[in-house]
């Protein structure tokens, strides 16, 4: 009698990497449908203009196009590095930048664990409101408001001055305020809407831990010291890592509205700098290559904070 074998145990096929994309694409398509918007958006706005940095090793003529101007290499990287303005124009760039961490970066974080302890809810959301509702006004409105305020022509502090018997400071055309308006200006803006991300995460943490510690006999500070700050180190560390990007990005509308002959030596940085050569002076090329080595240091900063922060073992964003 002939032997039966035992029939062959089913081995499932291992699906390949685009048979599970495509399935997850079938089990979630109106979840990717939803995504195409900001796609396109990134798409037209952020990637397509990327080609057109080509402008900075070319010699881009108007007439001619993008295809007939010809090849330079890095001879405007060269005349750049060469003008006697890139040392002012670093020098300014990086000193708001800075001011801007030192000052602005903690004031949010500062605001939401103060505001974390208000216990009226109505006082609390009020606050709230008030606070971060500069910051959906543009910085010329902004700039304007400063100009009414700090104007030696019947401006408010200044006439406010004269009446307690000190003299006119002219606010907006010194070099030595130019920089604490640029600071106030921001912290004013941007703090409320800053402090919604650290809500957030502090309203994450674990309520069971603050009832441990009032158990222990921890008070209110040994709380936020121990607990509220250590649950949002991570969010601290991310926005941080993201912040150091934008150190060569001081914000051009705020500086062009706040800059005026008197104050240039301590104005003029990158952004407006970009502006005067290529949009006014017409020199696009030139212009193309101060914004690309503007962005390439940015692009350097945050992988190197990135690092930094996963070597100190907290995560990053890359």
């Amino acid at each position: 009698m002939a032997m039966q074998t035992a029939p062959e145990a089913y081995v499932p096929k291992t699906k390949t990497k685009w048979q599970r994309l495509l399935g997850d694409l079938r089990k979630d398509k109106w979840l990717y449908l939803m995504l195409i918007p900001g796609l396109v958006y990134f798409l037209v706005y952020k990637y397509g203009p990327m080609w057109f940095l080509l402008t900075a090793f070319k010699n881009y003529q108007p007439f001619t196009g993008f295809w007939g101007s010809p090849w330079v290499g890095f001879a405007h990287f060269q005349r750049f590095f060469n003008d006697p303005a890139f040392g002012m124009l670093f020098r300014n760039t990086l000193s708001i930048s800075l001011l801007n961490i030192v000052f602005n970066f903690p004031m949010p974080i500062i605001f939401a664990l103060m505001i974390n302890e208000v216990k009226f809810t109505p006082f609390k959301r009020a606050v709230q409101t008030i606070t971060y509702m500069p910051h959906f006004l543009s910085w010329t409105i902004i700039c304007g408001m400063a100009y009414v305020l700090l104007t030696t022509e019947g401006g408010l502090v200044n006439e406010f001055l004269v009446r307690i018997g000190l003299p006119k400071v002219n606010f907006l055309m010194s070099e030595s305020t130019f920089r604490p308006l640029i600071i106030g200006q921001s912290m004013w803006r941007n703090t409320g809407w800053g402090t919604i991300i650290y809500l957030a995460a502090i309203s994450g943490v674990d309520a069971e831990l603050y009832e441990a510690a009032r158990i222990d006999g921890a008070n209110r500070l040994q709380q936020l010291w121990s607990i509220t700050l250590p649950s949002i180190k991570s969010t601290i560390v991310t926005l941080l890592i993201l912040r150091l990007g934008d150190v060569m990005d001081t914000g051009f509308e705020q500086i062009f509205n706040t800059m005026n002959a008197l104050n240039r030596s301590v104005a003029e940085v990158f952004d407006t700098y970009v502006y005067n050569t290529g949009i006014v002076n017409g020199q696009l090329s030139y212009s193309t290559a101060v914004g690309l080595f503007k962005s390439v240091i940015g692009l350097i900063l945050v992988i190197a904070a990135d690092r930094l922060a996963k070597y100190l073992g907290e995560e990053g964003i890359l």
